[in-house]
């Protein structure tokens, strides 16, 4: 039987070892905000549903295909995150932006809404706001970091 243990084995012996923190670097290179690509997804779907859960569906029939459309678009765009996360976070300004629209959106596309429902799209807007603003510090941190080294 062979010897598997690596007690006494130390890897930073290893002919290519500068190649493999380099590849590691690159591989986790933009995930410094992994944990907000799971609330920005949430915050999308719960925005798509909200009309459904508050059941305001007869009474703001526009403002319903508004969240729908804005919520899917959001959770895609969390989705886009995970899966793509270099090229995606150069979006990470349109949460923001699509999250100052859903505060405002209530009075612009609704009709006399009513305060359950303009605070479901505040309370909304304002964690896509803040979810995008942390994506958005983070890519520049690590794009920062990347042109230094």
């Amino acid at each position: 039987m062979s010897n598997v243990s690596h007690a006494g084995h130390d890897m930073a012996a290893h002919p290519d070892v500068s190649e493999m923190r380099d590849r590691y670097a690159r591989m986790l290179g933009g995930r410094d905000v992994a944990l907000v690509d799971g609330p920005v997804f949430l915050v999308g779907l719960y925005c798509a549903v909200s009309p459904w859960v508050l059941h305001f569906t007869t009474t703001q029939s526009a403002l319903v295909t508004h969240n729908l459309i804005m919520g899917i678009a959001i959770a895609v765009l969390g989705l886009g995150f995970t899966a793509m996360p270099q090229r995606m976070y150069g979006l990470s300004w349109a949460i923001c932006a699509m999250g100052a629209w859903m505060i405002i959106s209530p009075w612009v596309v609704g009709s006399s809404p009513d305060m359950g429902v303009v605070l479901n799209n505040v309370i909304i807007g304002g964690l896509a706001v803040v979810l995008g603003l942390v994506c958005t510090g983070a890519s520049m941190r690590s794009i920062g970091g990347r042109s230094q080294k």
